[in-house]
């Protein structure tokens, strides 16, 4: 081998260490990115609350100055201030009013009481809507796609469907890849399902990045070696990488 042959090799090396590096480094800083991107996002959205007092009562008002974080505080407190007034026989009789009320006007009434039944149901304890991820026959029966119980079908509907009582319907959600705020609400028959052995974080995390990230006590033994090995592998590599730099 010649020296000119000798130099191409070792630049064409460094450019790909270089860019193992770089893909390494976006590996490590783009979920620390994007974790702090998202909390700071919602710590911003609950500060903004104190925009909502009177002036006078703001802290630049007050103490002649901003203060971060004041608005997630005033929040908080009002979270668990509106939890413990409506845990109480009065609140509760007063929440009732206010529900009746809303209920009574024409626009607000849709808006207000089907965002509270979906907030009831998904929020409730004893709900299990999205707490039961199963496999469904969908877009059609060669297929099976992920998805998440909704709740069961009023037994009006299930006549409609099936017209037979012995057919049985279920409603779920079916979220897509790699977004699963958005998706498909479909009712699907009890004998179109199987149950799945994912939570739902495995399930939302199996949706999210495409079937990539699988639990590792699901992996048969001779993946869960190969994956193993490719870790040390990775790191003999990178060792050597090290060195040869260092030679250098």
């Amino acid at each position: 081998m010649s020296d000119q042959e000798a130099v191409k090799e070792k630049k064409s090396k460094n450019k790909l260490t270089l860019k193992g590096y770089l893909v390494t480094g976006i590996l490590v800083w783009m979920p620390v990115a994007v974790t702090f991107w998202v909390i700071s996002l919602v710590v911003g959205t609950l500060d903004d609350t104190i925009k909502l007092l009177p002036s006078h009562l703001q802290p630049k008002e007050l103490f002649g100055m901003d203060l971060p974080g004041f608005g997630l505080v005033l929040s908080i407190l009002l979270l668990l201030g509106t939890g413990v007034f409506a845990a109480n026989v009065l609140g509760q009789k007063i929440l009732d009013g206010w529900d009746q009320l809303l209920s009574r006007i024409p626009v607000v009434k849709s808006i207000y009481t089907s965002v509270k039944k979906v907030s009831d149901t998904l929020l409730s304890d004893s709900s299990q809507s999205f707490k039961t991820p199963i496999w469904v026959r969908f877009p059609h029966q060669n297929a099976w796609s992920l998805a998440f119980v909704t709740g069961n079908v009023p037994s009006v509907l299930q006549q409609e469907l099936a017209g037979t009582q012995e057919e049985q319907f279920i409603s779920v959600y079916v979220p897509t890849t790699p977004n699963p705020t958005s998706g498909y609400f479909v009712l699907v028959k009890l004998t179109d399902t199987k149950p799945c052995q994912l939570t739902v974080d495995q399930a939302l995390k199996y949706v999210i990045s495409l079937g990539m990230v699988v639990p590792d006590h699901m992996l048969p033994e001779q993946e869960k070696t190969i994956k193993q090995d490719n870790k040390i592998q990775a790191v003999v590599t990178e060792i050597k990488d090290i060195e040869d730099n260092s030679d250098k």
